[in-house]
């Protein structure tokens, strides 16, 4: 089956109910698209938490290496990577209570979408996640 991101009514109420935002591959850097995108969605007032092994922190939130040294709960993994990172970063969200799999606009993998279907979380591909809020607020 072809992949299809969820209807707006969905997008509008994961963003409603979520609080925080584990985002992979942010950026350290203020003027990469990670940092500007993550930084806006915590002027909106979601928490950041930072996966990306090569940087100590973000945004002024500690950073992790991976998906599963998070210790506390997480609403959305949103991802900014490459497109074909995406089903490694899939299989890693899998063990993540999670209510959403969200790649960033530009970032799509059919193999991540067949990993996660038949999980609990809401699958988005290819929409930025900074975009879709400004939108659905």
């Amino acid at each position: 089956m072809a992949f299809q991101n969820p209807s707006n009514e969905e997008i509008k109420k994961v963003l409603a109910e979520s609080k925080t935002i584990a985002v992979v591959g942010l950026s350290d850097k203020p003027h990469r698209t990670s940092y500007q995108v993550s930084e806006a969605m915590q002027a909106a007032g979601y928490k950041i938490i930072p996966v990306n092994p090569t940087i100590s922190e973000a945004l002024g939130e500690k950073a992790v290496s991976r998906l599963s040294d998070i210790d506390e709960p997480v609403d959305i993994i949103n991802v900014f990577r490459k497109s074909e990172h995406l089903p490694e970063v899939a299989e890693e969200a899998k063990e993540i209570d999670a209510k959403a799999f969200w790649a960033q606009l530009g970032v799509f993998h059919n193999q991540a979408y067949e990993t996660l279907k038949d999980s609990s979380k809401l699958v988005i591909m290819d929409v930025c996640i900074k975009v879709a809020h400004s939108i659905y607020r």
